[in-house]
């Protein structure tokens, strides 16, 4: 039986010292305008400008580190889709180790390119992660290699845990931290060192809502295994946490809560024009809980762990479009016009006159519920806000468009 007593802040001081010039001490950054947002005072921990854009290095470099040399002559393997991959492959780069990642048949090429320009050797195997880590364990027996977990592993949850002490020196009288949650392995870490050192600190969990098998664990107290489902935040769509760092949270963590998915999605297009920050889903869910309500706090002084930034980029022009639309910001309409000279012209002038910007139109005179003499138009407009979308609908109304 596994005890969590058996992780020590030392451990933790000790991977920071391990981790000391191969990784990049992350920014701790003020913002004023999600404090107004959300009426606390809002830090923002920037992991996805961390090396290979996420947190996941910190925990892959101490485990790789502290193999036997035997160990690290037999290579290693590792299963992941994303994040997970590129911190292992970077770390067994920098210490001369050979490593063979396994990843999805369907990963991003994105991320494959990544995970190879690194050095590892990429394997694809499996529609889903569960299949493609079944391969790679088995892989890992066959070849004699040792597995990299990405969360199960106690070396893995202390090099995570450096975040906690990062934060700490940088936000010395923060109230509350915020971590996206998935396998477990990065808020164990972080609240270990955090509650070891300034116990009265909270240490809040974020799921989302699509897979909040950590979140329903926390509640019933013990560990349960949920189908994942589709969810813009694959980085911590896990089905089966770990146990290991399930001991640490429930020793440690305040509490776990979840967020909507269109939330998600708002808030990576808020952290992209506001912060200036490239944000993925998975990092995005501590700000969105703040942003969409789904906490308490009030005149609360909170770290967000922004966890990553590697984001697909069709994935993010999708997330960009839904945002706007969500905020006002882009609308679609559909409006029948006569098909006659100077009708689409007519249109359009209205819409400029109201400063709106036209993001696509497609114009249709094929559809045979139509009158004879009529087209359809099909107009994607990109306004200021939901109020200036209004006075552009209730114009059209005016001019019997709509």
């Amino acid at each position: 039986m596994y005890e969590s007593e058996s992780i020590s802040l030392k451990d933790v001081q000790e991977a920071e010292k391990v981790l000391k010039g191969v990784i990049s001490p992350t920014p701790v950054k003020f913002s004023s305008t999600f404090s107004l947002m959300t009426g606390n005072s809002i830090y923002l921990k920037a992991e996805n400008l961390q090396k290979t854009g996420s947190f996941k290095i910190r925990g892959a470099f101490n485990k790789l580190y502290s193999l036997s040399l035997k160990e690290k002559k037999r290579g290693v393997v590792a299963a992941s889709a994303g994040n997970h991959a590129q911190g292992v492959a970077l770390a067994a780069g920098i210490l001369g180790i050979a490593a063979v990642v396994v990843m999805p048949e369907n990963a991003p090429l994105s991320k494959i390119s990544a995970t190879q320009g690194y050095g590892a050797k990429v394997l694809l195997s499996g529609k889903t992660y569960s299949q493609a880590e079944k391969f790679a364990v088995d892989f890992a027996k066959n070849k004699n290699m040792t597995l990299i977990h990405p969360f199960n592993d106690v070396m893995t949850i202390v090099g995570q845990g450096t975040i906690g002490l990062e934060i700490l020196r940088e936000v010395e009288d923060v109230e509350v931290i915020l971590v996206p949650v998935g396998g477990g392995g990065l808020i164990s870490g972080i609240a270990l060192a955090v509650k070891k050192m300034r116990p009265e600190v909270q240490v809040v969990g974020v799921q989302t809502s699509s897979c909040p098998i950590l979140c329903e664990s926390f509640r019933q107290g013990r560990l349960l295994t949920l189908k994942r489902n589709p969810t813009m935040a694959d980085g911590i769509a896990v089905e089966t946490p770990g146990n290991i760092p399930f001991e640490l949270i429930k020793k440690y963590v305040d509490n776990i809560i979840t967020v909507e998915e269109n939330d998600i999605a708002q808030t990576i297009l808020l952290l992209m024009e506001r912060a200036r920050l490239i944000v993925e889903g998975a990092g995005a869910v501590g700000l969105t809980a703040l942003l969409s309500g789904n906490t308490d706090f009030i005149n609360k002084k909170l770290v967000v762990v922004l966890s990553g930034g590697n984001i697909d980029v069709t994935l993010l022009a999708r997330i960009i479009d839904r945002g706007l639309a969500r905020s006002g910001r882009l609308i679609k309409f559909t409006v029948a016009i006569k098909d006659a000279p100077g009708s689409i012209k007519d249109l359009l002038e209205l819409v400029a006159l109201k400063g709106a910007n036209v993001m696509s139109i497609r114009h249709n005179r094929l559809d045979f519920e139509l009158p004879v003499d009529c087209a359809e138009v099909e107009l994607t407009l990109e306004t200021r806000d939901r109020e200036h979308s209004e006075e552009i609908v209730e114009e059209l109304r005016k001019k019997d468009y709509i």
